[in-house]
């Protein structure tokens, strides 16, 4: 159980702030790699995305729009007779802040060298994603939930939290050719990164800076 949501002072979209309550669920240490995704493209008879000349079994892949993430999870459920899936935005923050009340999960700044980001004070280049693993993970054992990569989730974007479910299921309804992305990525700010900052792209596009983070049910 958890409080969901900011203050507002970032956004409306961001309220209001509201108690969910989630059913037990798995969630991938890491982002997706390219060679985890490649695997799917092969099976599948798909692109492979482009990483840019970046190792592909250690660099989150992008470029996958939320269209492909969603099969890659049905592709990946089909092949290992377990339930894999994109995960529902509440679930995501409740993971995401593994406890914590804070904007961050270490806490109420941004600090140094906790995530990958432009303003984050890491000696790492951040013109590129970073190898998953390269920060500290949360308390929950989760790598890279805040930079690095945005993280595709199952809901449609709606404009606040009004009428949103308090049991940490899907958000449909509205306009869901817009979906819902989070945890901030390289070549943002560490505000982006705040566990309540909310972003949305289109459904069938790829994007530079939005990867894929799994749930799974138990």
């Amino acid at each position: 159980e958890f409080r969901m949501g900011g203050t507002g002072a970032f956004g409306a979209d961001e309220t209001p702030r509201h108690l969910v309550r989630v059913r037990p669920f798995a969630m991938s240490v890491y982002e997706v790699t390219f060679a985890d995704y490649d695997r799917f493209a092969a099976a599948t008879g798909r692109r492979k995305p482009s990483s840019n000349g970046l190792d592909r079994k250690t660099t989150p892949v992008f470029n996958v729009s939320w269209d492909n993430a969603l099969a890659y999870a049905k592709w990946l459920s089909k092949q290992t007779g377990r339930k894999y899936r994109l995960p529902s935005e509440a679930e995501w923050e409740y993971a995401a802040r593994a406890g914590a009340t804070s904007s961050y999960w270490w806490g109420t700044d941004k600090g140094k060298g906790m995530a990958h980001c432009f303003d984050c004070g890491t000696e790492l280049n951040t013109s590129r994603p970073a190898r998953v693993g390269s920060y500290p993970p949360n308390p929950f054992g989760l790598y890279d939930t805040a930079g690095n990569l945005y993280e595709w989730v199952h809901d449609c974007y709606h404009r606040n939290y009004q009428g949103a479910p308090d049991d940490g299921s899907v958000w449909e309804g509205g306009d869901c050719s817009v979906r819902v992305v989070r945890g901030g990525a390289y070549r943002s700010p560490a505000t982006s990164m705040r566990v309540e900052n909310r972003e949305k792209f289109p459904s069938n596009k790829g994007q530079y800076n939005v990867g894929i983070r799994l749930a799974r049910d138990l």
